[in-house]
Parts: structure tokens; C-alpha cells; sequence
């Protein structure tokens, strides 16, 4: 006779309510932001940065097609960055495509407006989240490392867990395995932070009130190199999330992160 189903109640309102504001401001800030570097689509170290200074990233277009510069490096990018045809079949030069940005077209105020609106939203939803799991002990349940769990041996029986596409422990679902852990803390302690200090960094207003900031991060430029470093990694997680989601049971995580419930399969292994 199967094993019936079960179901675990695995994500609390806090953490739930947290996800869904956060995939929207992630979503806003990053395409705003877009908007933001196509008026200067360069990045420097240090405090100055200009368009004769030697840039470490430059993403635009000359006569041979749109391009990502590294360094002396050249990577060909026409029709996706620094160059691209709309579809009125017009071609247009900028660092991101107009479908990528918000607003769609260049208008440096308005993206400016939604940026920083959302960039509230994203750091007083990272103090909710943070105070809510102090409550009801989200983080020291779910998220605290043991000492065997960061051993080489474990994580590289985690990885491989993963690429056979078991994600959970059978004896014990309800846990977070060790690579979920550290993505998580990397991305709520790190990253998270990173982006707000950096982005505060870059206000004139908060550079007045706060000037240890410049000092901190080693200027303007650098801090604004950050910002944009952080941006790309938290894309990284946000699509490695998605593949994980995916490949783990989509409508049951849907579900889980909706309702708080999550199915468990009856081979006991999850979904």
C-alpha cells in the first residue's frame, strides 16, 4: 500500500510576505537601476570617475556593434548590449535595451523616482524580515551552520545530492541542506546589506550626514562598483533560485511559499 502524502507547514507568514514584496522590489530596483547606468554606462575605483578616467567596466556601441569592455578586453554584444534594434525597427545605442529598463526609454528622473522608492521597500521589508525572525526564530532554526555541516565531506555530498535532484533530507524535510543555507546567508547578510549601504553611499545627502561611508566603501566610484557587482550576483541567485524551484516541484513550492504548506512526496524524499 503507498505511503500517503504528507504535508509540513514550512515557510511562516513573516518569511512568506517577505519573499513576495522582495521579488517585486528586486524586480523594480533592477530594471530602474538599468535605467540609471545607461546614463553613464561606466564603472571606476575609487572616489572620481569620468568619461576620460580608465573605466574597469564600459558596456556601449561604435562602429562595429554594441560591446561589454572588461578592462582592455572586448566582448561583442550587438543586438543585446549597447546596441539593439526596438520594434519599430529603429536602432538604438544605450548599455540595456529599452525592454529591460524602467521606465522603457531613457528618462534618468523617473527611474530615479522608482528606484529610490523601491529601494525603501527592499531595506524596511530586510528589517521586517529580519525582526520577525527574531520572533519566531526563523534564522537559528533554519539557517545557523553546524560545524559539520560547512566540512568539505558534506558539502560535496550536498553538491551531489543536488545534481541527482534530491534537495531534502528523507529523515528530516522540514531543514534547509547546507548549499540553501549558505545562499540564503550570503544573500541576508551580505549581499542584501552590501546593496543598501552602497546605494546610501551614492546619495550626496547621506555621504553629508554619514561621510564614513565614502571612507568605507573607498569612494564614490568604488561604492557604485559594488552596487553594481552585488546587483549582478543577486540575478545570479534569483535565476539559480528559479532553476532550483523548478527542478524541486514548482506548483508544490509555489504553493508552499503562498500557504506555508509544502507536500511532502511518499517516497519520503520531497518533491
Amino acid at each position: 500500500m503507498a505511503k500517503p502524502t504528507e504535508s509540513i507547514y514550512r515557510h511562516r507568514l513573516g518569511t512568506r510576505i517577505w519573499h513576495w514584496v522582495n521579488a517585486v522590489a528586486v524586480f523594480v530596483l533592477l530594471m530602474s537601476g538599468a535605467m540609471i547606468f545607461n546614463a553613464h554606462p561606466r564603472l571606476y575605483w575609487g572616489q572620481y570617475g569620468a568619461n576620460f578616467d580608465s573605466a574597469w567596466l564600459e558596456i556601449g556601441a561604435d562602429g562595429h556593434g554594441g560591446y561589454v569592455k572588461l578592462g582592455d578586453r572586448r566582448f561583442d554584444t550587438d543586438g543585446v548590449l549597447g546596441r539593439w534594434e526596438a520594434k519599430d525597427g529603429q536602432v538604438h545605442t544605450g548599455a540595456f535595451p529599452d525592454w529591460a529598463t524602467i521606465p522603457s526609454g531613457y528618462n534618468l528622473a523617473h527611474a530615479r523616482r522608482w528606484h529610490f522608492t523601491f529601494a525603501l521597500v527592499f531595506a524596511f521589508g530586510l528589517l521586517f524580515f529580519l525582526l520577525a525572525s527574531l520572533f519566531n526564530r526563523h534564522i537559528r532554526k533554519d539557517l545557523v551552520l553546524k560545524r559539520s555541516e560547512i566540512a568539505p565531506r558534506h558539502l560535496w555530498s550536498d553538491v551531489i545530492q543536488h545534481l541527482k535532484l534530491r534537495f531534502h533530507d528523507p529523515d528530516n524535510p522540514d531543514a534547509f541542506n547546507t548549499l540553501q543555507k549558505l545562499s540564503y546567508i550570503a544573500v541576508i547578510f551580505v549581499l542584501i546589506p552590501l546593496m543598501i549601504f552602497t546605494g546610501l553611499t551614492l546619495s550626496p545627502g547621506m555621504d553629508a550626514a554619514w561621510p564614513w561611508l565614502l571612507d568605507l566603501f573607498g569612494g564614490r566610484q568604488s561604492a557604485r562598483s559594488i552596487h553594481f557587482i552585488c546587483a549582478g550576483l543577486i540575478v545570479a541567485f534569483v535565476l539559480t533560485h528559479l532553476v532550483m524551484v523548478v527542478a524541486s516541484g514548482f506548483w508544490n513550492n509555489l504553493r508552499s511559499m503562498i500557504t506555508g504548506r509544502y507536500a511532502i512526496e511518499p517516497e519520503g524524499e520531497g518533491a
